[in-house]
């Protein structure tokens, strides 16, 4: 049992037990106990394997270390199947639409009997729902946009979950009889935002029967829905299907190709082929005779002219080799025929992270834990960006508080050699468009990140005003999340972008690729369009712990999915640059 799924049986526990109205502290046992699974690197699965002591991971206590056993164990968990008696687990899903947390799923179960998302839609429909304590007509209106939102992504992965979920059966297929290379096509290889399932490709010279064996007996399988010569396919426990195609070393640049690019790029590059004389097809380019019937001819057939590598494909209509993020058909092709591809900002570029949490409001670590974890990546700086008072489930700072931790801050500063921590703070966007924290402490600040946590149910009109109004504030370094949706979950709310990096633009106001993988927010489109307008871009974990620090990966990845370069990023900046930048607007 991978750690993902190991994750997601303790996060279902730990909804239903809250649903049931469970003692809180071991509620947030578990959630606290979730969060670290998730930046663990090794399998926990080896680790019970060596039975090495899971309690001296922190935050796992006997009881969770316990269950983690049991699930790697026996692939069950006898606590879950048991509540699962006494509670339907399926209002869990309820509780992952907004507007419905454990309370009010447990409310509308006791009340209506309602336990699935269609017996939800139905009573919200029929205005049983409306009438209950705690919901109301926009309630209503939120759980059914919500509703929707979840069909619409119903059976897709985020980008980090089927990271998680697909690098075990890479390994699993490196070591097969026989295999020289196995890569990931798809959606996956151009790092959209969510997959639906996965492409994989095996290149192999040699019988194929043992590899279709190989591949069917990986562990992680919940069944088999297809084992032919060349092609199979899995669906994973954790429900992600996963075809395979086993290729000849002669066809595989060809068939990564193919099924690397959205269909739109695929046709486009096979249309420059056409134009030549040429075939182009996922076994591999071939020159045919002109009078040859198009109907007739063998997927092979013809003069091989290519197919090996990548490289060959895109040779052969005098292109150079595009990078798989690109692959998009939205301009790629014609600015590789003009040599102006663009130079994709890199991981190892970022100079810091700039919009970070710490224990003085929601986050898990100090910030001299921060520090030095950042500093352990290489950074020269970070900025803790803690939140204003108006997010007081979060332990909001007051303009006291924020003087006191900047009393920490400086004292962080004096102890660590070579690394900056930055005065920040993330300031809530109020209703009216007005900043939750006075000029008086903004002016004092090194950096500030304003953002919308409430009340995302405006017009278009109401919430564009709303933020323009926020970033015409003078203090305003960087637009946070500037859309607020979350994948799989929640849309974003109604915002006019166009007209919001306009003015970013003009004010000289960065905005926000938030890495968090359940945001990546902005969206790749929008992200192309800050970069044809010259709107700076910060690409930032928006960590709330240690492990949270890698989302930046993540970000990175959107941020080549819309064009960006290097110096079309805010972080990428030294730390000398980024205080000339910081200072732009006393300048």
């Amino acid at each position: 049992m991978e750690n993902l799924e190991i994750a997601s049986t303790l996060r279902e526990l730990a909804d239903l037990l809250e649903i049931q109205g469970a003692n809180p502290f071991r509620i947030r046992a578990y959630r606290q106990a979730i969060q670290t699974i998730g930046g663990i690197g090794r399998p926990l699965a080896d680790m019970v394997a060596e039975e090495e002591d899971l309690t001296r991971v922190p935050t796992i206590g006997k009881d969770i270390a316990a269950a983690i056993e049991e699930l790697v164990d026996t692939g069950r968990l006898e606590r879950l199947e048991a509540l699962g008696r006494e509670i339907p687990r399926s209002l869990v899903t309820l509780t992952r639409l907004e507007g419905v947390g454990p309370k009010k799923a447990r409310r509308l179960w006791d009340e209506l009997g309602v336990t699935t998302v269609d017996e939800l839609e139905k009573a919200a429909k029929e205005g049983e729902v409306a009438v209950l304590e705690g919901f109301g007509a926009r309630s209503v209106e939120k759980i059914l946009r919500s509703i929707e939102e979840h069909r619409k992504h119903g059976g897709r992965f985020l980008l980090s979950e089927a990271d998680a979920l697909v690098q075990p059966l890479v390994e699993h297929m490196a070591a097969a009889p026989g295999v020289e290379r196995v890569d990931v096509a798809g959606s996956f290889r151009r790092r959209k935002e969510t997959v639906g399932d996965i492409d994989l490709l095996v290149q192999c010279d040699e019988d194929w029967g043992p590899v279709m064996q190989h591949f069917v007996g990986f562990a992680g399988a919940e069944r088999v829905t297809m084992a032919g010569e060349t092609r199979g396919s899995i669906v994973l426990r954790a429900g992600l299907p996963v075809d395979l195609r086993i290729l000849p070393t002669r066809s595989y640049g060809a068939a990564l190709h193919y099924f690397t690019g959205s269909k739109e790029h695929n046709v486009a590059v096979r249309t420059l082929g056409v134009k030549r004389g040429l075939r182009i097809s996922e076994y591999g380019v071939f020159r045919v005779p002109e009078e040859s019937d198009p109907e007739t001819l063998g997927v092979e057939d013809g003069e091989r002219v290519g197919g090996r590598t990548e490289e060959e494909i895109f040779g052969a209509v005098d292109l150079p080799w595009i990078p798989p993020v690109l692959r998009q058909n939205r301009g790629e092709i014609e600015a590789a025929r003009k040599g102006s591809l663009p130079s994709l900002v890199e991981v190892d570029q970022i100079r810091g992270d700039i919009h970070l949490h710490s224990t003085w409001t929601d986050g898990r670590r100090s910030i001299r834990e921060m520090a030095k974890a950042c500093r352990a990546r290489g950074y020269e700086y970070m900025a803790i960006t803690d939140h204003s008072q108006a997010m007081a489930m979060s332990n909001g700072l007051t303009p006291e508080r924020v003087r006191e931790q900047w009393k920490e801050i400086d004292q962080v500063n004096g102890r660590l050699r070579g690394f900056r921590v930055l005065r920040g703070l993330e300031v809530d966007i109020l209703r009216d468009g007005t900043l939750d924290m006075s000029d008086d402490v903004l002016e004092e600040l090194d950096l500030v990140i304003v953002a919308v946590h409430s009340v995302m149910d405006m017009s278009r009109r109401k919430m564009t005003e709303r933020v323009l109004k926020a970033m015409l504030n003078p203090h305003v370094d960087i637009l946070a999340h500037p859309t607020g949706r979350k994948l799989n979950r929640r849309p974003p709310f109604e915002i006019d972008v166009e007209l919001v990096l306009q003015a970013a633009k003009e004010l000289d106001v960065a905005v926000e690729l938030n890495a968090n993988p359940v945001r990546l927010d902005l969206k790749d489109v929008h992200v192309r369009r800050a970069r044809e307008l010259g709107v700076t871009v910060a690409i930032n974990s928006d960590a709330h712990a240690i492990e949270h620090l890698d989302y930046l990966g993540w970000g990175v990845d959107q941020a080549r999915r819309g064009w960006l370069e290097k110096d079309d990023v805010l972080n990428t900046r030294s730390l000398d640059e980024l205080s000339v930048w910081l200072k732009r607007r006393a300048a």
